[in-house]
C-alpha cells in the first residue's frame, strides 16, 4: 500500500483546529474553524476523490477518538463520505488505547513506524493519514510517506500547532500536482524523494 498523509494548512502553516472552534482546543488554542469558510465543491470533489483511493486509515489516537464520535452519528448514515470512512479499516497508532470501538479498528502500539512498514508492504492501495499531525510527522521521519497532500487555505491564523515545526525531519518533495479552488484554496500534492539537495548559487548564466 501507499502511504499518503492529507492536512489542511493555514497560510502560515498551522493544522490545528481546521474543522470548528471547539474541535482542538489543545494549548489553549482559540482560533479553530479557520478552514472552514474557504471549502467549496471543488474541494469537496477532491476529497471525495482521494478517499474513494482508500483502502485503509492511519490515525493517531486524538484523531481517531474525535472521527469516532463524529463519523457513525451523522444524520444520513448512507451519506457518501460517512458510508466509506464508518467502513474502512482503521488502524489507530496509540500506546495508551486498549480498545477501539469504531470498527473494524486495528491498535498499532510500540514500534509503531515498523509496523506501519509492515502494513506497507502488503498489497492495496492508499492508507491514508488525515489529520494526526504529530503521527504524519513521525511517518515523514521515519521515510514512510509516499505522497504529501497538502491544502492550504488563505488564512493566517497566527498561533497553533504546525505541521513543520522546528526540529522536523529535513525531507526531498517533488510537485505532481497542484491547483486553486474557488475559495481560494491551493491543494499541492507532492511525492516524497528522501533527503533534500542542496546547492550553492553562482548568478545568472553561472553553471
Amino acid at each position: 500500500m501507499k502511504l499518503t498523509l492529507t492536512e489542511f494548512l493555514s497560510l502560515d502553516g498551522v493544522c490545528q483546529g481546521p474543522g470548528s472552534p471547539d474541535e482542538d482546543t489543545s494549548g489553549g488554542f482559540t482560533q479553530g474553524g479557520w478552514f472552514v469558510p474557504h471549502m467549496d465543491d471543488v474541494f469537496m470533489q477532491q476529497a471525495a476523490d482521494w478517499l474513494a483511493e482508500a483502502d485503509a486509515l492511519l490515525l493517531g489516537r486524538r484523531t481517531y477518538e474525535e472521527f469516532a464520535q463524529a463519523w457513525p452519528n451523522m444524520p444520513d448514515p448512507d451519506e457518501p463520505f460517512a458510508r466509506t470512512m464508518n467502513g474502512l479499516q482503521k488502524y489507530v497508532a496509540s500506546n495508551s488505547l486498549s480498545e477501539a470501538g469504531w470498527n473494524p479498528a486495528t491498535i498499532l502500539s510500540g514500534d509503531v513506524p515498523s509496523k506501519v512498514a509492515e502494513l506497507k508492504r502488503q498489497p492495496g492501495r492508499d492508507l491514508q493519514i488525515h489529520g494526526s499531525a504529530r503521527l504524519g510527522q513521525s511517518m515523514l521521519a521515519a521515510g514512510l510517506v509516499d505522497e504529501l497532500r497538502l491544502v492550504v487555505a488563505p488564512v493566517i491564523v497566527g498561533s497553533g500547532r504546525r505541521l513543520f515545526p522546528d526540529g522536523s525531519a529535513p525531507t526531498g518533495l517533488k510537485l505532481v500536482r497542484n491547483e486553486s479552488t474557488p475559495g481560494g484554496l491551493a491543494i499541492h500534492v507532492y511525492e516524497t524523494t528522501g533527503r533534500p539537495e542542496y546547492g550553492t548559487y553562482e548568478g545568472p548564466g553561472e553553471h
